[in-house]
């Protein structure tokens, strides 16, 4: 990894090597060790070394330092932990996209149910427990939907592209920019691995003849139930989850752990559905995954989002699916539940927010509206325990936390809380 052009010296030199002993991993998958400082052999100082385990010795290599911790990489590890296992990917290690090929499967879900439990206590000091994680069938090869980056090329003296000069892959780790080359991703579904090497061919060509001279992205999906292929952001893809049949386009979000799926809607659906709820709302609804796959369980059912385009395949879906309890709708962003008659009492909200997590705006009006019960879905545990705080606040209790693994091999969970208000 090059030097920073602007090196904070304090507390280690640059590429200076330590001896460390990994306590635990942090929810960003590192491992997290502590160091004498120089000159302070009492005091210590917290050091992130990447692809580590708890309770290994290792030996790393310092590449930067925060105000209140540094970054290094994995030299070699001089005690190994009885979890840690080969990988499967040649690239793990380099590439940023995974960070737990090295550790056990059934490890890995140790650690993120400890994590969602920490980020409880520390972000909304909230002592739960919180259940086993939900692993998913497919610990690899289950992954619909990839965006490979490359860099900029220019033609000069004919020169040809090729894996040095023109990688196309994932951001190397703990870079912003750098790309390492990946000619397969063992973590992406079949369909999109045969798929790569032609579509690599013919960004490789087409850089050849000047036609990529700045850096870019290029998005694989794979509809799995149809087994079509795309990198058009604008083509339609069809789904199916639990019986239930989405169409969407390719540039918008869904769920792509499809094996999964039915066990994390199913789930969703249960939590809703508590005593004496009849009506269900599915916030930022998309295509409108969580109101038809429990449109089944529910009086009425309404799907409310301010994209457009979802609406509009959301609307197609219900209709092509025969969901004649479930009707969707635009909402604006201000006036989020304006018009609903569901009467609050016995009414379920399903709210499934960007990473970012709720704004205060939605909360606000989400409040006012006051719900029976709410169920929070979130690909984000930390801003969702922030978020819970507000609940809290709000006059809700925390009745479950059930993580899901959607994404093995990553340090990403899943997360889906059920609120009452009391």
């Amino acid at each position: 990894m090059g030097r920073a052009k602007k090196f904070n010296e304090h507390p280690f030199p640059y590429h200076h090597e330590l001896e460390l002993e990994i306590e635990t991993l942090t929810n960003l998958g590192s491992g997290l060790a502590r160091a004498p400082l120089p000159g302070e052999p009492e005091a210590r100082w917290v050091v992130m070394v990447p692809f580590t385990l708890p309770g290994e010795r290792v030996r790393a290599r310092v590449f930067r330092n925060h105000a209140n911790y540094s970054e290094a990489d994995l030299v070699e590890v001089l005690t190994r932990s009885p979890f840690r296992i080969e990988p499967r990917c040649p690239l793990a290690g380099r590439c940023g996209g995974c960070q737990y090929q090295h550790l056990a499967y059934i490890e890995q879900l140790v650690w993120k149910r400890r994590q969602t439990r920490e980020l409880l206590q520390r972000l909304a000091g909230v002592e739960f427990p919180v259940s086993q994680v939900i692993g998913s069938p497919r610990e690899f090869a289950y992954r619909t939907k990839i965006t490979p980056h490359h860099k900029g090329f220019r033609v000069v003296d004919g020169a040809e592209p090729d894996a040095g000069t023109f990688p196309v892959g994932f951001l190397r780790q703990g870079t912003r920019f750098d790309i390492v080359d990946a000619p397969a991703c063992p973590i992406a579904t079949v369909a999109i691995n045969r798929k790569l090497p032609e579509l690599r061919g013919t960004l490789r060509r087409d850089a050849a003849e000047g036609k990529h001279p700045r850096a870019g992205t290029l998005l694989v999906r794979h509809a799995f139930a149809t087994g079509e292929v795309t990198t058009d952001p604008n083509a339609t893809l069809t789904e199916t989850v639990d019986g239930v049949s989405f169409t969407f386009l390719a540039r918008d979000f869904f769920q792509n752990n499809p094996f999964i799926l039915p066990l994390f809607t199913r789930y969703t659906r249960s939590q809703a559905a508590g005593a004496g709820i009849k009506y269900l709302v599915d916030a930022y609804c998309g295509s409108g995954l969580f109101a038809l796959t429990s449109a089944r369980a529910f009086r009425r059912v309404a799907g409310i989002d301010v994209s457009e385009s979802g609406i509009a395949f959301a609307r197609r879906n219900a209709e092509r699916g025969g969901a004649a309890n479930v009707e969707f709708r635009q909402g604006d962003a201000p006036a989020i539940f304006a018009g609903l008659d569901f009467p609050p009492g016995e009414t379920a909200v399903v709210i499934d927010p960007p990473r970012k997590g709720c704004d205060a705006g939605f909360l606000a009006q989400l409040f006012a509206f006051g719900p029976a019960r709410v169920v929070y879905v979130s690909c984000e545990p930390s801003t969702q325990a922030r978020d819970l705080k507000k609940f809290m606040e709000a006059g809700y209790r925390l009745e479950a936390v059930q993580p899901f693994d959607l994404f093995p091999q990553t340090r990403h969970i899943e997360c889906v809380m059920t609120l009452a208000r009391d």
